[in-house]
């Protein structure tokens, strides 16, 4: 474009509206100065006479952006060199405007029947009323419009929980049979299977020393019959065997089967269905480790970071606790505000931060890390306590809120449907229902310290890697749903030359929850195969299905030796000399 401060004999209109034309105190819309005379009031310039022009100023917001495009002047050719050019063509676009203005009017004027003929001379015809059948469709149209505003306002919100619970929820588990209604004994492949087991990990997560080790490891086991929850909570420094047959603290087992998998990767191979995969590994190494020690099946994991617990906490603004000790750490003061009282007695609440530091402290408790998993299975009763006091698994916004906080510093691989059965189960629980299990807890003492390569470690204390008294204590106190509603009274008489084969036998059956209420010599000792005896002819059915499967056998209705007398009994086991002894 050429130079307009050299071409001073040029006149210019506006460009694209925002030049303001010169009045000279006319009726008329104004002269259109030169570029030249409007910017540098050069006198004496040619003007364009534009009687039909207006043009608006960018400060007039009659008009959307203050002008209309329909009255602003033309963009001037930049090739034109006189005034006289200029107006020529200020000239034709008026002259073409005014024509168009004209037709219009006369369009407007023009009597109806001749605007009937340029119509087609189409003929109007009354409206007709709407018959039965289209009142409905008008009805049903009405209807889905409604709908979809529905779905388009309150949709937003189910597709922001379905596809962040979705990222959340990874399903995959193994599941837990006793979530149905009305559950198949079939679907039971042992005892504990009556119960649903939760193994829930706490980690410290990104930007924390050791993100990936688990330093709180706390199983919540549910009887969906009696609608109990317990919560068990297993030291994070016990020592135990690794599935590469080493042994480590229990709460490097998850990271050291995550990172075995990561490592055969580099960071940029490292894809998100590595990682997938990476994660799953850990939590297959940390359940069967979990299982090895407690002797439970675990169907479930769920796995939340430092961050994500606090973050969770403060969705739902804060928990309560009645503190019954005090709390003093001077190890974790620095994130306390330099005080190293975390909690005083009595009734507190706690914001995410200091519920945070009230669940990791330890360096202060009398017995360290065994009083630090008590106070974390306080937060998780109180949390679980507020969530439930607050409907928010009832309300689509708050379930929006909490997702929102702990969306990505949370896993679980349970599915919706599982995760809200849980719901419908845990809901009804009081918080007097629900136990607080630890393995050092006094009288049920079952572990010690120790010091191992230098290393500070828990282990039980009938010895390292032996887990029978835990196992027992636990399988009773966490009993099977089905064989605890049932409670069938069994006597166990051994049928062979083996002395002490029935009280092995019993006490195998008590570790898992078996009510045995007597055990004796079989009038006979030919016993060469076991034999079961239901009592009840399929009454107790859940009893009836563990014991078929624990003993391998197939249960019969009628007793072999009719001079065998059962009493109360619901099932007589008769050992055989198959039995070897007691197995687990």
């Amino acid at each position: 474009m050429d130079n307009f401060k050299n071409h001073k004999k040029r006149t210019v209109g506006s460009i694209d509206g925002f030049v303001k034309p010169k009045t000279n105190g006319s009726k008329s819309p104004g002269d259109l100065q030169s570029f030249n005379t409007y910017y540098q009031g050069s006198k004496g310039a040619a003007a364009v006479d534009t009687d039909s022009l207006r043009i608006s100023r960018i400060d007039d917001f009659k008009q959307a952006e203050g002008f209309s495009a329909a009255t602003q002047a033309p963009i001037m050719n930049p090739a034109a060199e006189n005034p006289a050019e200029i107006g020529e063509i200020y000239a034709s676009h008026a002259a073409s405007r005014r024509e168009r203005r004209a037709q219009q009017e006369a369009k407007k004027n023009m009597p109806k029947k001749r605007r009937g003929f340029m119509h087609f001379r189409r003929k109007q015809k009354e409206p007709k009323k709407p018959s039965k059948r289209n009142k409905l469709k008008i009805g049903l149209r009405v209807a889905g419009v409604l709908a979809a505003v529905i779905l388009l306002t309150g949709g937003v919100l189910a597709l922001k929980i379905y596809l962040t619970t979705h990222g959340i929820l990874k399903g995959g588990s193994n599941g837990a049979a006793a979530l149905n209604k009305n559950v198949d004994p079939t679907l039971l492949k042992g005892e504990g299977d009556g119960r649903v087991n939760i193994l829930m990990l706490g980690k410290g997560g990104t930007g924390h020393d050791g993100p990936d080790l688990t330093d709180t490891i706390i199983i919540a086991s549910i009887d969906p019959i009696a609608k109990e929850v317990a919560l068990v909570s297993l030291p994070r420094d016990l020592w135990v065997k690794t599935p590469s047959g080493g042994a480590s603290k229990i709460n490097a087992i998850y990271a050291n089967a995550k990172y075995a998998v990561l490592n055969n990767y580099t960071t940029k191979q490292q894809t998100d269905a590595v990682k997938a995969a990476a994660e799953k590994a850990g939590v297959k190494a940390i359940e069967s480790a979990v299982t090895s020690v407690l002797g439970i099946p675990i169907n479930y994991y769920g796995m939340v970071d430092f961050q994500g617990f606090a973050q969770a906490i403060n969705a739902v603004h804060g928990i309560d606790i009645n503190v019954k000790t005090e709390v003093y750490d001077t190890f974790i003061q620095a994130d306390n505000n330099n005080n190293p009282l975390i909690a005083a007695v009595g009734q507190d609440h706690f914001d995410g931060k200091h519920a945070l530091l009230y669940a990791q402290s330890r360096h202060g408790s009398l017995r360290g890390d065994f009083d630090r998993t008590e106070r974390q299975r306080e937060v998780i009763v109180a949390l679980k306590d507020k969530v439930l006091s607050l409907g928010t698994f009832a309300n689509p916004l708050k379930v929006n809120q909490l997702i929102d906080a702990i969306g990505d510093h949370v896993s679980t691989d349970f599915t919706t449907n599982e995760l809200k059965r849980v719901y419908d189960i845990v809901k009804d629980v009081p918080s007097a229902k629900i136990a607080s299990i630890g393995l050092a807890d006094p009288p049920n003492n079952f572990v010690t310290t120790d010091n191992i390569d230098g290393q500070s470690v828990v282990i039980p204390r009938e010895g390292t890697f032996v887990y029978t008294a835990i196992q027992s204590y636990v399988r009773n106190t966490l009993r099977d749903s089905f064989l605890k509603s049932e409670n069938a009274n069994i006597v166990i008489l051994n049928g062979t030359n083996t002395p002490g084969l029935a009280t092995l036998k019993s006490t195998e059956l008590k570790s898992y929850g078996y009510n045995v209420t007597q055990v004796a010599d079989a009038p006979t000792k030919a016993y060469t195969k076991t034999v079961l005896v239901d009592m009840t002819k399929g009454v107790k059915k859940y009893t009836k299905n563990y014991l078929e499967k624990r003993l391998g056998v197939t249960a019969t209705t009628t007793l072999p030796d009719p001079s065998i007398v059962p009493g109360t009994a619901d099932f007589v086991i008769i050992l055989g000399s198959n039995e070897s002894g007691a197995s687990n």
